[in-house]
């Protein structure tokens, strides 16, 4: 992967980062700074770190899959592109209102699921991990933070667009990996 290929991966991963940091600023009127740089540094620290796992997973089934791995990395792009063009589409769930330790966890995981996934393809397109890795968690950790910030001063987002516009970007980043 090029490194436009990389930012525009680490901004496709960074939407879910911001969209829920959005959710949290827009409840949060009490100790805002500290909360904000909680949360971005969780978003960030688990955004960067879950494509480490999955590259190192994707490292045990490489010999297996390295014949067909180009169409691998353009399936997984696909689908998670697909997937955030109909979550965009979905009822919105009851957003999640929490600062605590458990809570930053829980949303740490829940939004760095799609980056364990990259990960593996990021191995399979033979993309260096680290600065892969840090790219995605620094473009997770600014897009948090300025998720968070915006909810303080927006009452409303149109997140439905960034849902689409986050899977736009991986359909493309599919394609391209296909094409090249």
């Amino acid at each position: 992967m090029s490194l436009i290929d990389i930012i525009l991966l680490a901004i496709a991963l960074g939407i879910d980062c911001l969209i829920v940091s959005f959710s949290q600023g827009l409840i949060f009127y009490k100790k805002r700074t500290i909360n904000s740089l909680r949360l971005a540094l969780t978003m960030g620290l688990f955004q960067g770190f879950m494509p480490c796992v999955g590259y190192i997973g994707a490292d045990y089934i490489y010999n297996i899959v390295a014949p067909f791995s180009k169409w691998l990395v353009f399936a997984i792009f696909f689908v998670l592109g697909v997937k955030f063009i109909l979550e965009a589409f979905q009822p919105d769930k009851e957003e999640i209102c929490c600062i605590g330790f458990r809570c930053l966890i829980s949303l740490g995981i829940a939004t760095s699921i799609d980056a364990l996934v990259a990960g593996a393809s990021l191995n399979f397109s033979r993309t260096p991990l680290l600065f892969a890795a840090l790219l995605i968690g620094i473009a997770s950790f600014i897009m948090s933070l300025s998720g968070f910030w915006s909810g303080n001063f927006l009452k409303k987002f149109p997140k439905k667009y960034l849902e689409i516009t986050g899977g736009i970007i991986l359909i493309f980043l599919a394609v391209k990996s296909v094409i090249s």
